[in-house]
């Protein structure tokens, strides 16, 4: 935060600096120099003047302490919680496990490496060699459901958008499991963010996963039914690489492609939907592009889990 702080002073002075500059060049006598130099001063303090409002809105979005209420809960744990839970947390698997398997260890590489340097997070450790068991059970569910850590900042890259949805139940039985995994110990770095983040939150291209408090959720009767596959497909977050209609995501820099859902769903036999996250295949036999976390959304689901998500799918305008 105190780097931050410092990158966000000297681009306020760098700013002045060139404000600065720009009276001098405009008082000078000769055109030739006045015009070109009080242009090109002016610019660079437009420049560091709005890269330092940006990066502003963007260490305050940051550092803000959200006061989302905690739920005064304790989960029961009980064997059905945990079973139920354990199916859920495949679901974050891709993110909390190196091995992409259970347990959730937490990730041992930063997530944000590969693309632009905008610092370090790593994926956290939910297992009880983690933090958690510094936190309630109430703190663990704003977290999951609303993205916002024990402190009150908002948590980063954590699919609050998609867990809202989770009903209380399923969200409740998630907290179980977390607390019964074996410990891993697996330590991690605390998240740095830099500057270049602070611009990214700053224009929205990176937004964090804070959300407005959610109250009660309760799901559809499970089972092969549209209105149930709606419930999991709004809490699995297929919204998020598939659009928020689910009609597609064309090819960009900060996305891959992701085909629009009900010529998908609707295009296939039961048997080839079910195998698209079975056995990662297409109905031509071709295995389902890269990036699509089909195993561990097939570990999450039952049978009658994707009976119902292709029900729901098909009925998409």
């Amino acid at each position: 935060m105190i780097v931050n702080i410092i990158s966000l002073l000297v681009l306020a002075l760098l700013a002045a600096l060139f404000a600065w500059l720009a009276t001098r060049a405009w008082r000078a006598k000769r055109a030739l120099v006045k015009w070109p130099a009080s242009i090109l001063a002016g610019l660079f303090t437009l420049v560091f003047a709005a890269v330092t409002v940006v990066a502003g809105i963007g260490l305050v979005r940051l550092e803000a302490r959200h006061a989302n209420p905690v739920a005064d809960l304790k989960v029961a744990g009980t064997p059905a919680q945990i079973a139920r839970g354990g199916q859920l947390a495949w679901g974050c698997a891709d993110c909390h496990s190196p091995t992409l398997d259970l347990p959730l260890g937490g990730s041992t590489e930063n997530i944000m490496a590969g693309g632009p340097p905008l610092g370090v997070i790593y994926a956290t450790n939910l297992t009880p060699g983690g933090p958690l068991p510094g936190w309630s059970d109430g703190e663990i569910v704003r977290a999951i459901r609303e993205g916002i850590g024990k402190d009150g900042r908002p948590l980063i890259v954590m699919p609050a958008q998609a867990y809202r949805h989770l009903s209380d139940a399923d969200v409740q039985a998630l907290v179980a499991y977390l607390r019964s995994q074996p410990a891993v110990d697996n330590p991690q770095p605390a998240r740095d963010l830099n500057i270049v983040a602070a611009l990214f939150l700053g224009t929205g291209l990176l937004p964090t996963s804070a959300q407005p408090p959610v109250g009660s959720v309760t799901a559809p009767p499970a089972g092969p039914t549209a209105e149930y596959g709606g419930y999991l497909v709004a809490a699995g977050g297929c919204a998020d690489c598939h659009g928020v209609k689910l009609d597609g995501v064309p090819p960009n820099s900060f996305v891959p492609p992701a085909p629009p859902l009900k010529p998908f769903a609707a295009g296939m036999s039961e048997a080839q939907f079910m195998a698209v996250f079975r056995e990662g295949r297409r109905i031509d036999g071709s295995l389902v592009a890269e990036g699509m976390p089909w195993k561990n959304i097939g570990k999450t689901m039952s049978d009658a889990d994707l009976r119902a998500v292709q029900a729901y799918l098909k009925t998409l305008p």
